[in-house]
């Protein structure tokens, strides 16, 4: 089993920063990516970014500009640091994870349970 557990979220205001904190844990093997999505409630869930061994970071369009992924794989971590923080930014922002369970050939994908952040003044 594969657990991912996010940190960070809460009330912020416009124009603050915010760093969410995302850990990976259980029988993990090797951890190939991490990365970041939000929903607000009534839309799909959208990619914010998105962090791979090798250093190759991908961004969503929305929040492109704001937002910086970094992470320490080999310790199964991931952050999503938000800068200029708008009222529209207001989702439940959760982690994902592909990883190679132990004892297992293929990486599988999986999620955390989503923190909240609202932006608001």
């Amino acid at each position: 089993q594969v657990q991912l557990k996010e940190s960070g979220g809460g009330l912020a205001r416009p124009g603050e920063s915010l760093t969410l904190s995302c850990g990976a844990t259980g029988s993990i093997k090797k951890v190939n990516a991490m990365g970041w999505h939000r929903q607000v409630p009534g839309k799909e869930r959208e990619l914010v970014g998105t962090i791979f061994r090798g250093i190759i970071t991908s961004y969503g369009v929305s929040m492109k500009g704001r937002v910086t992924i970094s992470s320490d794989l080999d310790k199964n971590l991931v952050y999503l640091k938000i800068d200029s923080l708008e009222p529209a930014d207001t989702a439940v922002y959760y982690c994902d994870a592909t990883v190679i369970p132990t004892g297992e050939l293929y990486e599988n994908r999986y999620w955390g349970q989503g923190t909240q952040v609202t932006v608001s003044s």
